[in-house]
């Protein structure tokens, strides 16, 4: 789960539909019902993560989510590297704060609107927009020295 849940996902999936059930009545359509579903599962998901005491997180499986798509390269050294370049922005990602690994998430790998993201993390959208930014920057420099690192 790109949301850090691990092995806990489908828990925390379900959880987020019972609640979402539970609270349909109050889904006023100011934003779009994926994004509010998104919000529910995000904070289920922050709910897991504060329960266990894990400040490590939403990360945990990101290149495992889609093993496939680079590796479905018909040479044996183009997947070697494309394993490497997923390990080195996995590393990358789980050293960014958690709040920049949030909105990195939830921009480029569940691929939401600024809109959506605003929505599924509560958070103003020039907090958004900032905070993208400046987690991209961080992330970049991040990934810069881990390839100077290696060659």
């Amino acid at each position: 789960m790109l949301l850090g849940a691990g092995s806990d996902a489908e828990d925390v999936i379900q959880e987020a539909f019972v609640k979402a059930y539970r609270k349909l009545s109050r889904y006023r359509g100011d934003a779009s019902f994926r994004s509010w579903l998104l919000a529910i599962v995000a904070n289920e998901t922050r709910n897991l993560h504060r329960s266990r005491g894990r400040r490590d997180g939403l990360v945990l499986r990101a290149a495992a989510a889609d093993p496939a798509s680079e590796v479905a390269e018909d040479d044996a050294v183009g997947a070697v590297l494309a394993g490497e370049r997923r390990a080195s922005l996995v590393q990358a990602l789980r050293q960014l704060p958690v709040r920049d690994r949030e909105v990195i998430v939830c921009r480029f790998f569940l691929d939401l609107t600024e809109e959506e993201t605003v929505a599924a993390l509560g958070w103003p959208r020039g907090t958004v927009k900032s905070r993208t930014s400046r987690a991209l920057a961080k992330l970049r420099g991040l990934l810069d020295r881990e390839e100077v690192r290696h060659g």
